[in-house]
């Protein structure tokens, strides 16, 4: 009798959405053992694991290179619980100086309060890190591509630094999934704000954290886990409509990429003082060359320095009137998204530390989306430029 094909022993083409709070055990004693951490593999309650969770966990693992992921609420939920699982007091974090408000916000007045002490510098000058480092110092953090600036970090340099030192470097990658990967370069810990180019729509608030299977397990150890004892979980639906967006993020992240480096040569070429690492001109054009991956262009992330933030908000409504672009915090979505970085998402950093960072109050930043024609949307671009700059060379 010849062999019959059957289908459906597996389950459906994608996991099932797990909305369960608790979940059972046959043998009470179970129960037991897994609180006791002394059973590996069972769910038990919610903010401790979820299968809609771990699904995408496992998956998003497998994009950075890592043993495991775990996410989370947010991005700053990641960032925290990260830090609070690696820290104690009297510890000391050495931090990229460019870096998002929130997380600048988080060092510099939430982590004093426990009894940790942050030093700031320039990522990018590896003397400055290695000399901020001390006895107690336990953390170097940096952004992989740094917002609002987007200055490059030098990964392979920090992770020679963070090895002769025995310390944990903590990237944030939300800028460039996919394009960097943290993990190849020496990066103990990896962490993303799901809200951006990992959901692509705006629609979502959640945060991932991947690391070996050693940190991901602790962050969710009964006793000691801060994700555990904190509760920033993540919630099991939008777990499985990011592990169903995952499949496509490599398409987005290209387009993203391909309209954004179209319209930074195109703004060039009419000496419009723009920054975008994939020019030749950004200063990290070739560190960043020699960290990426093929196949997925610079990102989709540029800015624009407008002199001051009178004329950058200027730009961004005619900008936004001509339907180039939406006046709006955040990025990685279809459409371009324009914000002022000085007032708004770098607000919490002081104005001394913003000059001496030097991020100029007229920078407008532009996330570059893929909705609509590539010569329509620079010919909107150019009309409000040309508005807004009256008499200069563009």
């Amino acid at each position: 009798m010849r062999d019959i094909q059957h289908f459906g022993e597996e389950g459906g083409v994608v996991p099932v959405i797990d909305v369960a709070s608790t979940s059972t055990f046959l043998n009470p004693a179970d129960m037991e053992r897994t609180f006791h951490g002394e059973l590996e593999g069972c769910y038990l309650y919610s903010r401790h694991s979820n299968p809609s969770v771990t699904a995408f966990g496992r998956k998003f693992a497998a994009l950075e290179g890592t043993e495991a992921a775990l996410g989370v609420s947010s991005g700053m939920a990641a960032i925290a619980s990260t830090l609070d699982q690696l820290l104690s007091q009297n510890d000391h974090i050495v931090a990229s100086r460019t870096i998002y408000g929130g997380t600048y916000a988080l060092f510099r007045n939430h982590l004093p309060r426990r009894g940790i002490t942050v030093t700031f510098v320039d990522a990018d000058n590896l003397e400055a890190v290695e000399k901020a480092i001390r006895p107690e110092t336990k953390v170097i953090f940096t952004e992989s591509l740094s917002n609002p600036l987007l200055r490059m970090a030098n990964l392979k340099g920090l992770s020679k630094i963070k090895d002769r030192h025995r310390i944990k470097l903590v990237v944030d990658n939300t800028f460039v999934p996919m394009i960097i990967t943290p993990a190849d370069h020496g990066a103990d810990v990896v962490i993303h704000s799901c809200t951006k180019y990992i959901s692509g729509a705006s629609d979502m608030i959640s945060g991932v954290i991947a690391g070996s299977r050693e940190f991901i397990s602790s962050l969710i150890d009964i006793n000691s886990g801060s994700v555990m004892l904190t509760g920033p979980v993540m919630d099991s639906k939008i777990a499985h409509e990011l592990y169903l967006r995952l499949d496509h993020l490599p398409i987005r992240l290209e387009a993203h990429s391909r309209y954004a480096q179209f319209l930074a040569e195109k703004m060039e070429s009419q000496d419009i003082p723009v920054f975008y690492p994939g020019l030749r001109s950004h200063p990290e054009h070739e560190l960043m060359k020699s960290h990426m991956n093929p196949g997925f262009g610079f990102g989709g992330m540029l800015t624009l320095d407008c002199g001051t933030s009178k004329k950058a908000m200027e730009l961004a409504g005619e900008l936004q009137n001509s339907k180039f672009g939406l006046y709006a915090v955040s990025l990685g979505f279809s459409r371009t998204l324009m914000s002022c970085p000085s007032v708004s998402t770098s607000s919490e950093i002081p104005e001394a530390e913003q000059r001496e960072m030097n991020l100029s109050p007229g920078l407008l930043r532009l996330s570059i989306g893929f909705a609509g024609e590539l010569d329509a949307q620079w010919n909107r671009f150019i009309e409000s430029y040309r508005k807004v700059f009256r008499g200069t060379s563009a």
